[in-house]
């Protein structure tokens, strides 16, 4: 067995597939530039760093459910002026989800609330922060179901855990009393430590109709509220304007 031959087998047996995949690129380039020992090293050892963070990254963003691919680069920041895109890019940097900080993304169907949320959480992503996007619908269904399953410690600990938890459309549809206090110790067990970043077609002021009761209502609200970003959205939905229009003949 020749050296090279020698060395994919060692770097398959170590599980370097970085290392593997661009060995041969970088021994032509360190012939042809007649690199330094150390400088081809430190080459190979990138190609493996690359390759190890764009493998996290791919699960992570497969782990946090996002579904279809919505990142801030695909977003339309022209569409609707109501939009602080200065502000949507500072909370880019992640920095909120260090500070505990929430996001509320509230206004009508189709003025992107949805894809910013997604865009964050991707963001969050590539910041190797663990995240958990849910429609609001599937996140009560996935308690309820964890419930029956009894499983609901373990899928509540994960949902607490989670860096960064979103939840879609949320107040499109009532809250029953259980579902309302497993929100409860959620948020609780959340507050100013994990951000969640929530959507809606509701405004705030609307927020405490769909709950059970004005107590837990008033408990969830006081402790989401408190030290979350507010990003209201006017305008038409995106969507409309896009639709293609047709002329009579």
């Amino acid at each position: 067995m020749n050296a090279d031959a020698q060395l994919k087998t060692q770097l398959k047996e170590l599980k370097l597939p970085g290392m593997l995949e661009n060995l041969e690129l970088r021994i032509l380039e360190a012939q042809q530039n007649q690199l330094a020992y150390s400088e081809f090293l430190s080459m190979l050892l990138n190609d493996e760093i690359e390759t190890r963070n764009m493998r996290k990254l791919a699960r992570l963003i497969r782990q946090a459910g996002l579904g279809t691919e919505k990142t801030l680069e695909t977003f339309d920041f022209s569409f609707n002026p109501s939009i602080n895109a200065a502000h949507i890019r500072e909370l880019a940097t992640c920095r909120f989800i260090k500070g505990g900080e929430g996001v509320f993304f509230i206004g009508p169907t189709g003025t992107g609330k949805t894809h910013l949320a997604k865009a964050l959480c991707h963001q969050a992503c590539r910041n190797h922060f663990t995240v958990a996007f849910y429609k609001s619908h599937h996140f009560f269904n996935e308690l309820n179901k964890a419930d029956f399953k009894d499983q609901l410690s373990k899928f509540i600990t994960h949902l607490i855990k989670v860096d960064l938890l979103a939840i879609d459309d949320f107040g499109f549809k009532k809250i029953n009393q259980q579902s309302a206090e497993y929100l409860y110790e959620i948020v609780d067990t959340r507050y100013s430590v994990k951000p969640i970043i929530l959507t809606s077609n509701r405004a705030i002021n609307d927020w405490p109709a769909i709950f059970p009761d004005p107590v837990i209502a008033n408990a969830i609200l006081d402790r989401l509220a408190h030290n979350s970003y507010q990003i209201i959205i006017k305008g038409e939905s995106y969507r409309k304007k896009s639709k293609p229009q047709f002329q009579n003949a």
